[in-house]
């Protein structure tokens, strides 16, 4: 073995073992924040603290069932407004955005994707909760869904983008109107790279707080109208976090676990969808 192919032998290693070290350290403060939450959190995980309402201040009990209902809730206002309208503008950029007003809307998304999330929150604040006299929780599916949209419409853009142009011409030369080939085949091709966006920008808003502060605020008893303050699981666990009582620190951590766990389920069927995409399953 020469010189040159010795040296090229010991930069390869070592190129290696940075590598492996660089993700270990990206690693560890997501394994950390896990092994953390659940130690933490799972004392206080049970069948009351998951259907129970929250127990009087200072006392011991209670549970967090009012927060897990409103956060579904919630976030399933935000994706009943947000995906239609970040679907359609994707797919509208992706077939039929050459143009000036396609450019606005792309430059929108971008500029929308880079604001704080407590900025939506006050949008949604002034739209909604002003307007109509109080915190409820149309107003912070609202604010989630201005957060979702601009990830959608660039999600979508992308899958759309990727779908080779031979599937559009074949389906043009058949005599299919450009609006069917675009909702119908060309969507359809692309379905799995926009459902994996769909479900990461999902588990990314659900944890959103600052908003929601702004616009459902909180509850302590169950959903009862769309209009009316609601609880959800991040907001319940930032008011126990700060809370002098040792009983709600603990509760804060059994909230966090669920959260963490939801997002856990979203995050593998997100690798679900990008695995049946890249296998070829339909």
């Amino acid at each position: 073995m020469n010189s040159v192919q010795l040296k090229r032998k010991i930069l390869n290693k070592v190129l290696d073992f940075l590598a492996a070290f660089s993700v270990v350290i990206a690693l560890a403060p997501l394994i950390s924040i896990l092994y953390t939450v659940v130690m933490e959190g799972l004392p206080a995980i049970n069948l009351a603290f998951l259907t129970q309402l929250p127990g009087p201040v200072g006392e011991e009990g209670g549970g967090f069932g009012n927060a897990i209902q409103g956060s579904f809730i919630v976030v399933g206002i935000a994706s009943l407004i947000g995906l239609p309208i970040g679907i359609l503008s994707g797919v509208y950029l992706a077939e039929y955005g050459n143009n000036r007003f396609g450019r606005m809307v792309s430059f929108t998304a971008d500029v929308l994707t880079g604001v704080p999330s407590i900025i939506t929150g006050i949008f949604a604040y002034i739209l909604i909760v002003m307007r109509f006299g109080g915190f409820s929780a149309l107003a912070g599916g609202v604010a989630l869904a201005t957060m979702m949209i601009p990830v959608i419409v660039r999600t979508t853009e992308e899958s759309m983008r990727l779908v080779p142009d031979e599937i559009r011409e074949a389906s043009l030369a058949l005599g299919i109107p450009p609006w069917k080939t675009s909702l119908r085949i060309v969507l359809s091709t692309a379905q799995f790279g926009i459902i994996t966006g769909a479900l990461l920008t999902i588990a990314r808003v659900s944890g959103e707080t600052a908003p929601l502060l702004f616009t459902a605020f909180s509850n302590r008893f169950y959903f009862d109208g769309v209009m009316n303050p609601v609880a959800t699981l991040p907001v319940m666990i930032y008011t126990y976090a700060l809370s002098p009582f040792e009983d709600w620190h603990t509760q804060a951590w059994g909230g966090a676990l669920v959260l963490v766990s939801a997002i856990l389920v979203l995050s593998i069927g997100v690798r679900f969808a990008a695995g049946r995409k890249y296998s070829g399953g339909m």
